[in-house]
């Protein structure tokens, strides 16, 4: 799952972020209004976790922006006021939850997982493409009764290419997605872990291959 966390208390934003990777959760974090939109126009977002009392851009504006959008990421608003006229505002801007300062963090992780699933619909526990199978819970990449463990940056790339089966995935939209917006990971970091997906397809002894679409990205390909 991939969270935005939109927030301009430095500490309450790092502590709610390690939570969120402590959860395998992929993390990215802003500190204002503006960037809070930018990231979630541009980003694909599981759920959005966004302060109320930004600068730049109110919490309220940014998900107003991102409905007119046509942007359906779900959002919680955080906020430190308790007052109904602020959660009824809130609501009818677009958010999907709310959530008063403080708070505990369980609860929070419960209410992302919440708005994920009701985002999903139902909640999918594999995914396939051609002869091979992914588990979403174990990391395990199956080709039959044979099976082998994914790195969690594998894990990540497979699933993206899954996602968007026959479909070319650009390099730049993998590192965004995989590694986050503000990474200093570049093409060549791409480029390794498709190779080792490729190694492990062949162990598996896969008809599944990820073709190269020469300085553009990657999609994956069934052998005949």
């Amino acid at each position: 799952m991939r969270i935005l966390i939109v927030e301009d208390e430095i500490r309450l934003a790092e502590t709610l972020g390690q939570i969120m990777i402590e959860q395998k959760y992929a993390v990215d974090i802003v500190h204002d209004g503006e960037m809070g939109l930018d990231y979630g126009k541009e980003g694909q977002y599981d759920v959005i976790v966004l302060d109320v009392m930004l600068p730049k851009l109110n919490g309220f504006e940014v998900v107003k922006h991102l409905r007119a959008a046509k942007n359906a990421t779900p959002v919680i608003l955080l906020t430190a006021r308790d007052e109904t006229v602020d959660k009824i505002t809130g609501l009818d801007c677009g958010a999907d939850d709310y959530m008063t300062k403080p708070f505990v963090p369980e609860e929070l992780l419960a209410r992302v997982r919440a708005l994920a699933r009701r985002q999903g619909d139902i909640i999918l526990e594999e995914m396939k493409y051609a002869d091979l199978t992914l588990n979403l819970s174990t990391y395990l990449l199956y080709r039959d009764a044979k099976s082998v463990h994914l790195g969690y940056k594998e894990f990540e790339v497979l699933k993206l290419l899954m996602s968007n089966p026959n479909l070319v995935v650009t390099k730049e939209s993998i590192i965004t997605k995989v590694w986050g917006m503000e990474s200093d990971a570049e093409d060549n970091n791409v480029e390794a872990y498709i190779s080792f997906l490729r190694k492990k397809f062949f162990f598996l002894g896969s008809k599944v291959n990820i073709g190269t679409l020469r300085k553009v990205g990657y999609r994956l390909e069934e052998l005949q």
